[in-house]
């Protein structure tokens, strides 16, 4: 994939489709299909955010003896395919029973929007907390062909919130610093593209396979 090039959005895939093309075709398996790589190093024509970092979101129980972390960006058609697909089972049987602590963190790889959709969404954070952000974040990747400053306003709306000061935060980049310091820890832990998902210190598979068996070997 070229991702300077490569629609974002991928708004013909399937939910077929999109799954295949985690869970591997023809004897392939995730880990030998290319994620999004590559792409935007920093942030792009935004204000330089307002200094602050805010703290990584969380899912689960905070104190579970078992993290899983994942690395994601929002204009990342495999992400797409790993929240609406996979992150499901892993909520219902990890994630809500309080099994494991689940952590989510921006790794900005494909392009502009990349950027700016974690930013809209790092302000519904800041506003509501984890639980509304991980909310926003879904639907922010059942939309992810029409990302832009109406969706980020209108999802917003949606949840209750200000649509025009999300918006603003996005086209802005309001929360760069937070974004650009979550790709940092990616890249000093070895992510490469999105989505990437450890288990503790281990990177696995982002199938529900891999990540179950991980879970339960931690």
């Amino acid at each position: 994939m070229n991702p300077d090039r490569d629609s974002p959005a991928s708004p013909g895939l399937s939910h077929i489709d999109r799954r295949r093309a985690l869970l591997g075709i023809g004897g392939l398996t995730a880990s030998t299909l290319a994620g999004c790589l590559g792409g935007a190093s920093s942030g792009s024509n935004g204000s330089g955010g307002s200094g602050d970092t805010l703290p990584t979101p969380v899912q689960g129980d905070p104190e579970a003896s078992t993290t899983v972390t994942v690395f994601e960006d929002f204009a990342c058609p495999h992400c797409q395919t790993y929240v609406l697909d996979v992150l499901p089972t892993i909520a219902s049987q990890y994630i809500d029973p309080g099994k494991i602590r689940y952590e989510h963190y921006d790794f900005p790889v494909v392009n502009d929007t990349s950027w700016r959709a974690a930013s809209a969404a790092r302000a519904v954070q800041k506003r509501t907390g984890a639980k509304q952000f991980f909310k926003y974040a879904t639907a922010l990747y059942e939309n992810q062909s029409s990302l832009g400053p109406e969706t980020y306003a209108s999802l917003a709306k949606e949840m209750d919130l200000d649509g025009s000061a999300i918006r603003k935060a996005a086209e802005n980049q309001a929360h760069e610093s937070t974004v650009s310091a979550n790709k940092q820890t990616g890249k000093d832990r070895g992510v490469q593209g999105t989505p990437t998902v450890f288990v503790g210190e281990e990177t696995v598979d982002p199938t529900v396979e891999a990540i179950s068996s991980a879970i339960e070997s931690a």
